[in-house]
C-alpha cells in the first residue's frame, strides 16, 4: 500500500520548544515546592499539559482540586506563551523545508499531531502554517498520547487509512500512539530509546524520504 500522508509531532521533531517547556514547568514546580530537574522534564515529552501537571503533583505528593489544577496549568501556559513569543523561522530545524517540498512534490499530505494547544501559534511563528493540510486541535482530543486518538483524528481528516500514513515522533509516548494507530513509524532521536520505530534518524534533516517510501511500499 502506497503512503499518502505524513503526520508529524511538533516539539523535538520540527523545532525545539523543550527548553521553554522546562523553564515554565520548573518555575511552577518551584512555586509548588516540588523538586523538578531536566531528567524529570524528559518524562513529560509527548504528555499533554494536564498530564504533565499531574506528574509534578504526584512527585510532590500533592492533591489539588480540579479548579486549582486548571489554574496552575493556565499559569504555566501563560508563562510558556511569553517564552515562545520570541520564536521565529530561525527556530525551524534544518531540513524541514526540503522535506515538506519533497512530500508535496510526491503528492503526500502533511498533517500535524501535536499535543500542544499552542501548536498553531508555534507553526505560525516558524512560518510553516501554510504547509499543513490538517492541524489537529489538541483542545478537542480527549485521550492524550500514548493513546492513538490524535494520529487517527489527523488521518481521518486527511482521508487516509492508518496503514497509508507515516507518523513522525521523538517521544516514546508519541511513538506508541503511532504504533497503536496502525501506522508506519519514524523516530527522531536516540535509536536506543526509539528502537520500536521502523526507521530512526538522529535529526529530521537526516530523514531519507525516498528510502522510507520505497521500503514502506514493500
Amino acid at each position: 500500500m502506497s503512503i499518502c500522508a505524513f503526520i508529524f509531532d511538533l516539539d523535538g521533531v520540527l523545532t525545539d520548544t523543550a527548553e521553554y517547556h522546562y523553564q515554565a514547568w520548573a518555575a511552577l514546580a518551584k512555586e509548588l515546592d516540588v523538586a523538578f530537574d531536566r531528567q524529570d522534564n524528559e518524562q513529560l515529552k509527548g504528555v499533554d499539559r494536564m498530564g504533565s501537571l499531574q506528574f509534578i503533583l504526584d512527585k510532590g505528593g500533592l492533591q489539588l482540586t480540579a479548579s486549582q489544577k486548571h489554574a496552575f496549568a493556565d499559569k504555566k501556559n501563560r508563562h510558556y506563551q511569553q517564552l515562545i513569543a520570541h520564536m521565529s523561522e530561525a527556530d525551524l530545524f534544518d531540513g524541514v523545508h526540503d522535506l515538506f517540498a519533497q512530500l508535496k512534490q510526491a503528492g503526500i499530505a502533511i498533517g500535524l499531531a501535536s499535543a500542544s494547544k499552542n501548536a498553531g501559534m508555534v507553526i505560525s511563528r516558524l512560518g510553516i502554517s501554510q504547509d499543513f493540510d490538517y492541524v489537529a486541535d489538541a483542545a478537542k482530543i480527549t485521550q492524550g498520547k500514548p493513546h492513538p486518538e490524535i494520529f487517527l483524528t489527523v488521518a481521518q481528516a486527511l482521508g487516509a487509512e492508518p496503514a497509508q500514513c507515516v507518523g513522525v515522533e521523538d517521544s516514546l509516548a508519541g511513538l506508541q500512539s503511532i504504533i497503536d494507530a496502525g501506522m508506519q513509524s519514524i523516530g527522531i532521536g536516540d535509536a536506543k530509546v526509539l528502537e520500536q520505530a521502523q526507521w530512526i534518524y538522529p535529526h529530521i534533516k537526516d530523514l531519507q524520504l525516498a528510502t522510507v517510501l520505497k521500503q514502506a511500499a514493500n
